[in-house]
C-alpha cells in the first residue's frame, strides 16, 4: 500500500505545471475531445511507467542492496531539485496533424514523458519497492489526477494553482525519501 501512495502523491505532485500537464491543456483546446484525450493519457502513462517500472526492478536487481540504497537516496535528493525547476511549454511536443484525437494524445504523451520528472521519478520508485504493480498503478493514477483536470478545465485551473507551492511540497516529499533512503543506507536505521 506504500508504494501505490506514495507513487500516487508524489507523481500527482511532480505533474503540476509539468510540461505533460501543459500538453493535456494544448491537446484539449485544439481537439474538444476530452474523453479520447484522457483515454490517450491513461493509454500511453500505462505504457510508459510500466517500462519505466521494469527499468527500476531490473536496476533493483543488478545493484548490491546497500549500493542500490545510496543510489535510490541521492536519486530522491536529487529529483527534490529537479521539481523545483519549472517546465515550460515550448518543451513539450506539439500536436500532430492527420492523427485522430486518441493516436496523438498518446503518442505525444508515450514522447512527452520519456526522460521525465515522473517517468525518472517511476523508475526510481520501483527500484526502492518490491512492487511493480503497486508503482505502475500509482504513478499512473497521480498522472491522471493531475492531467484530468488540466483538460477539462484548461488554463482556468492552472492559473489557480499554486505551482510553486505544490513542487515546494512534491520536493520536501521526495527530499523526505531521500533522506530516509540514505539514512538506512548508512546503517542509522536498522535493517
Amino acid at each position: 500500500m506504500d508504494a501505490f501512495l506514495v507513487s500516487t502523491g508524489v507523481v500527482a505532485l511532480g505533474e503540476i505545471g509539468d510540461k505533460t500537464q501543459l500538453l493535456a491543456m494544448v491537446l484539449a483546446a485544439r481537439y474538444h475531445r476530452p474523453v479520447l484525450i484522457c483515454l490517450g493519457v491513461l493509454i500511453a502513462t500505462l505504457a510508459n511507467h510500466a517500462l519505466a517500472g521494469l527499468a527500476g526492478q531490473l536496476v533493483a536487481q543488478l545493484l548490491d542492496p546497500v549500493v542500490l540504497q545510496w543510489v535510490l537516496g541521492i536519486s530522491f535528493l536529487l529529483m527534490a531539485g529537479w521539481l523545483l525547476i519549472p517546465d515550460k511549454l515550448d518543451e513539450a511536443p506539439r500536436p500532430m496533424r492527420g492523427l485522430g484525437v486518441l493516436t496523438a494524445t498518446l503518442v505525444l504523451f508515450f514522447l512527452a514523458e520519456m526522460g521525465d520528472k515522473t517517468q525518472i521519478a517511476t523508475v526510481a520508485l520501483a527500484a526502492r519497492y518490491d512492487s511493480l504493480v503497486a508503482v505502475v498503478g500509482g504513478s499512473t493514477l497521480g498522472m491522471m489526477l493531475a492531467n484530468v483536470p488540466a483538460v477539462y478545465f484548461g488554463a482556468r485551473a492552472a492559473d489557480r494553482l499554486p505551482v510553486r507551492l505544490v513542487h515546494s511540497i512534491a520536493a520536501v516529499l521526495f527530499a523526505g525519501l531521500g533522506g530516509l533512503t540514505l539514512l538506512h543506507a548508512a546503517g542509522g536505521l536498522g535493517a
